[in-house]
């Protein structure tokens, strides 16, 4: 009875083994993808980041914004707008990955578009598990594959310029930007208490409390358009206050 366990414990286990093979030979991209899902909450791989390639185009270069350099994210730009991958040292993403060749493929941006290109590779270049056999346009979102390891890429043609924040919100965010939050925000809610009628009993307090440097510092975090409205505020309240 035991034996008989056993042996159709063994069958079925290499049975598992086989569909593995399948899998990993003809859907190498998503096995790839199924292990990474699997891993996202094991609290022991939390330093395990996820690689991408983002390639940008704005109205005054072409580069790439990536983190397989070094596993830190770096912009990438290059004059003829190629962008080599391999192992070789001279390679502009160089990977130390023994699957890939020396040279083996390229990210080319050509005519509004960018492209992978495959240097005949001995394992191969995939894109959303096709091989790259001639240059592929590569597609926001699209999963390369490049010897055993796998990266996103993204592309990013459009920017949009946001509305000046309102100086409501400014002003909660104004404390926030010091390297002593907590004194500047005391400062901020207790700004009301009287000033010294003398002057210079004044200045006093406000060097020892280092209030001039916390005020240059505000100013100097402040772009153009808001000072100018700050400005334009106290001249209006200034106005109503001493009406003619």
């Amino acid at each position: 009875m035991m034996a008989d366990f056993a042996q159709t414990e063994i069958q079925r286990r290499l049975s598992l083994y086989q569909v593995f093979l399948k899998l990993y030979e003809y859907h190498s991209s998503l096995l790839d993808e199924i292990l990474q899902l699997e891993n996202v909450y094991q609290p022991s791989l939390t330093k395990v980041k996820p690689c991408y390639v983002n390639g940008v185009v704005d109205t005054t270069a072409v580069y790439l914004i990536t983190n397989l350099c070094e596993n830190e994210t770096q912009t990438l730009r290059q004059p003829q707008q190629i962008w080599t991958i391999g192992r070789d040292r001279s390679s502009g993403i160089r990977i130390a990955d023994s699957y890939l060749s020396r040279r083996h493929a390229a990210i080319q941006f050509i005519d509004q578009g960018f492209y992978l290109v495959d240097f005949n590779s001995t394992n191969g270049s995939f894109v959303n598990g096709e091989r790259a056999y001639q240059p592929l346009k590569l597609k926001d979102g699209d999963r390369i594959k490049l010897g055993s390891m796998s990266f996103n890429f993204f592309i990013n043609h459009t920017y949009r310029i946001l509305p000046t924040v309102a100086m409501e919100l400014l002003m909660q965010l104004v404390p926030r930007i010091g390297s002593n939050p907590v004194e500047i925000s005391t400062y901020v809610r207790n700004r009301q208490q009287p000033m010294s009628e003398n002057p210079d009993d004044t200045l006093a307090i406000a060097n020892n409390s280092n209030l001039c440097k916390k005020l240059e510092h505000w100013h100097n975090a402040l772009s153009t358009e808001q000072k100018s409205e700050i400005l334009d505020r106290f001249l209006s309240r200034q106005i109503s206050y001493n009406p003619k």
